[in-house]
């Protein structure tokens, strides 16, 4: 399928899909305490920029990345360009986050965590998951390095690329924390 066709097929798709390399994926439905975690980071995200330039979104939009050759949606992003302003696209989030699953963990943290870092204008992207308060940023420092800084419960964090300290727990909020499903793999320890 061509981007053009994928594109024009995404308008009225009865389910989201993301595109990659010419092959098209349906997203499967997310879970209460994604749902929770995602519309919480986006709260706490929208709060801090309102004012500003940075815009924030949420599941529906899609990031292209040219470089990879993917349409991704993730669970919230956050563009600070005026000239990143596609109606169904954006190009340029400096800021991208997804709420882990165990049917996406290992997606998350090595086919898109290569992917979005091809993306020039992203400086930080942040794994949250939820199995347990546990948030995991990688970060571009001015050398062109990625970074892994990794959270707990008991601390908060500065997104640098909204200029926001965020308190781990505060993410949380209202999310029942369920165990990792019995007989799945658990999630990569040590990511690329």
């Amino acid at each position: 399928m061509s981007v053009d066709e994928y594109l024009e097929a995404e308008k009225t798709a009865s389910l989201r899909h993301e595109y990659v390399a010419g092959q098209i994926y349906a997203m499967a439905g997310a879970s209460d305490a994604h749902n929770t975690i995602a519309g919480n980071f986006f709260a706490t995200l929208r709060s801090g920029v309102r004012g500003g330039p940075c815009r924030v979104f949420m599941s529906d939009m899609k990031v292209w990345i040219e470089a990879a050759g993917v349409f991704y949606y993730p669970d919230v992003l956050v563009t600070c360009d005026p000239e990143d302003n596609g109606e169904y696209t954006k190009t340029r989030p400096s800021l991208i986050i997804e709420v882990t699953s165990p049917s996406t963990t290992v997606t998350d943290h090595r086919e898109k965590l290569l992917a979005y870092r091809k993306i020039p204008s992203l400086r930080e992207y942040v794994m949250i998951t939820q199995h347990e308060m546990k948030v995991e940023i990688y970060r571009l420092d001015s050398r062109g390095n990625w970074w892994l800084e990794t959270y707990g419960p008991e601390h908060s964090f500065k997104l640098e690329s909204v200029d926001m300290e965020i308190a781990v727990k505060d993410l949380y909020e209202n999310v029942v924390l369920r165990p990792w499903p019995a007989g799945l793999p658990e999630p990569p320890t040590n990511p690329v």
